[in-house]
């Protein structure tokens, strides 16, 4: 028999040598560099996805996808199941995160913008404050923030900006880069494409909302959106392998998270979960383990939120958190595990999304979720151009008109109510209102919300056009010496969620002798209550003796309410007076909610329009009206 020679090794047997060979000296050389890289100060990036809740990963919820390289950074750090967008749009929720402020106060709450926002005095992006203490700080590439950007934020924002680009291969960076193929605009299809490209998952065997009807096309919509979440996971280890092949990776925190909800219809734009609960995983470098209160590869249930981002990126950079901030740290030195954990609350905001205006409040503390509306008659379907160029968005309120959807898939089109609390354990998607069935815990939830507006003077009490006139210049000094007005208003406006015999001679008396706002906000109350005002809608004033023009459009909208006269030819005579561009854009969203969502629209034509006053958002409008949209 022949004696086999163990020292010799065939041609497999030699190439699986070579390969393990360079995989250890790789691995060897990649050690190597980062111990030689090691740093003082840890570096940090942020990873962006855009326009996602965590409802899509599997890593965050049973019926999402696998996200191996997502979940890989898990192995080294935390991952965040309570982390919140204070607000579920982007320039909003970026100028946020770019501030650590939060936007009501700071008059950077609407997108878009219409006029820009200065900086708080004294506050800068929280990235020149990296810069000055001797960071590279480079963003690739969006920015879109509602304030105003100094020069000394970036060391370099573009196309090509990267870590990679700074100088000094020894100097600690700030990295910011956003995933776009998530963007709302992606699932703007059509036909075509659904004929075409084959999506990964079976749309018959998707995971559906339950307030989405089960359609083929909403199933198509959310097999494709199901496979852009799997484009970010490549995207983000593709980011964590140049980290690591520049021995940077364990000198650097990386912040994967998307950067608000998702955009499958009702998410994006709207305070339910699925527009402000988004994915959040840290990886944490071994290099700067002691900055972290939790051990690798835990779930902390703290909540956080996007105020809280800007304060822990000072912190773990050792840096002085300005006083200006609104938020807290969640990471960084000297920071305790059980004081964390105790976190459970986050506040989240709506005003006008382009075109489309409506005020809505929210807060979450724990399983509970409390959802406030100020004109809750305006129904969360309401015409917006952008959203509507979704098939699967146009086709849900193309069913609801047929009458083929069920009460859940229908609620999106009807009137809301003015408070809704939701016990999210047993209801994660919104759909069961127990705020009659537990008056003790809405009772807290409004008032947690209350003292939040007072205590941040929410600028949402103001209509955007005296916003933009008399507060844009300083919003938050604005804010300061109107603070016992602003409180006035909000307590006006709660009186809404009283029953409207305990308030009608307070709404009528404010109406008759309260100053512009308070009148604004007595007629939005009223407005709320509807036809439930009964006979006392003969104790109003004649709409033609106010004699403020924005008052005016209320006392307008409230004579549509509650059914006295078609508001329809009243609404254009004023529009057609307007002087004021951003005014005509809060009446033209009066006009498009009776058009579409009363009685009076039928017979409407855009002929009897002629505005002298217009913007951007104002065309957008009567694009749709005209029928060109």
């Amino acid at each position: 028999m022949r004696k086999r020679n163990y020292l010799t090794l065939n041609s497999t047997q030699l190439f699986l040598v070579f390969v393990f060979s360079f995989l250890f000296l790789d691995s060897e050389s990649m050690q190597a560099r980062e111990t030689e890289n090691k740093r003082n100060t840890p570096n940090i990036v942020f990873l962006i996805s855009e326009d996602n809740s965590k409802h899509f990963m599997k890593l965050f919820d049973p019926n999402g996808v696998e996200t191996p390289n997502i979940e890989k950074m898990l192995l080294f750090g935390l991952l965040y199941p309570n982390a919140f967008s204070n607000a579920p749009v982007c320039s909003v929720a970026r100028s946020t995160l770019i501030t650590g402020t939060l936007t009501t106060r700071t008059g950077m709450h609407l997108h878009r913008k219409i006029k820009i926002a200065p900086m708080p005095d004294g506050l800068e992006m929280f990235p020149a404050y990296l810069r000055k203490a001797g960071y590279y700080t480079s963003n690739n590439a969006k920015k879109d923030y509602n304030a105003i950007e100094s020069d000394d934020v970036w060391d370099n924002s573009s196309l090509k900006a990267s870590w990679q680009n700074r100088p000094n291969e020894k100097q600690p960076f700030f990295h910011q880069e956003t995933f776009h193929e998530t963007h709302e605009s992606r699932l703007h299809f059509n036909k075509e494409v659904m004929m075409n490209h084959k999506v990964k998952d079976n749309p018959a065997q998707v995971f559906l909302f339950p307030q989405f009807p089960d359609s083929p096309l909403f199933r198509y919509t959310v097999a494709y959106h199901r496979d852009k979440i799997r484009e970010i996971d490549d995207w983000v280890g593709e980011k964590i392998q140049e980290l690591a092949d520049a021995g940077e990776l364990e000198n650097t925190f990386v912040f994967y998270f998307g950067d608000h909800g998702g955009v499958l219809p009702g998410s994006k734009g709207y305070l339910y979960e699925t527009g402000l609960n988004v994915p959040l995983v840290v990886r944490v470098p071994k290099y700067f383990k002691h900055l972290v209160p939790y051990g690798t590869n835990e779930k902390p249930q703290a909540f956080v939120s996007f105020i809280d981002f800007a304060p822990t990126v000072m912190r773990l950079a050792g840096l002085e958190i300005p006083v200006q901030m609104d938020g807290h740290a969640f990471l960084g030195g000297g920071l305790e595990k059980v004081s964390l954990e105790r976190r459970d609350e986050a506040y989240g905001h709506a005003d006008r999304f382009d075109e489309k205006y409506e005020m809505v409040r929210s807060v979450r503390k724990g399983k509970w979720k409390y959802i406030r509306s100020f004109q809750p008659y305006y129904p969360d379907g309401m015409q917006n151009n952008y959203r509507y160029k979704m098939m699967a968005f146009a086709s849900w309120k193309e069913g609801y008109k047929e009458g083929g959807l069920n009460s859940k898939q229908a609620a999106f089109f009807k009137e809301k109510h003015v408070e809704r609390l939701y016990n999210l354990e047993e209801d994660p998607f919104e759909t069961n209102n127990l705020a009659d069935e537990n008056k003790a815990m809405l009772k807290q939830m409004r008032e947690k919300l209350h003292l939040w507006m007072v205590e941040k003077n929410d600028l949402g009490l103001l209509p955007e056009n005296i916003l933009v006139n008399k507060a844009m210049e300083n919003p938050v000094e604005y804010g300061e010496k109107n603070h016992d007005q602003l409180e006035q208003l909000i307590t006006i406006a709660d009186w809404a969620t009283n029953d409207w015999e305990d308030v009608n001679d307070l709404v009528i008396e404010r109406i008759k002798n309260g100053d512009e706002l308070e009148r604004y906000w007595a007629y939005s109350v009223a407005c709320s209550f509807g036809k439930q005002i009964g006979d006392d809608y003969n104790r109003f004033p004649k709409i033609n003796s106010e004699s403020s023009s924005i008052v005016q459009l209320k006392a307008i909208e409230l004579s549509g309410r509650v059914e006295a006269k078609n508001p329809m030819p009243m609404l254009t005579k004023w529009l057609n007076a307007g002087k004021d561009p951003v005014e005509n854009l809060i009446g033209l969203n009066t006009l498009v909610y009776f058009k579409d969502h009363s009685p009076y629209g039928e017979g409407f034509t855009a002929n009897s329009l002629s505005l002298k006053a217009v913007n951007d958002e104002v065309n957008r409008r009567l694009i749709y009206l005209d029928g060109t949209w």
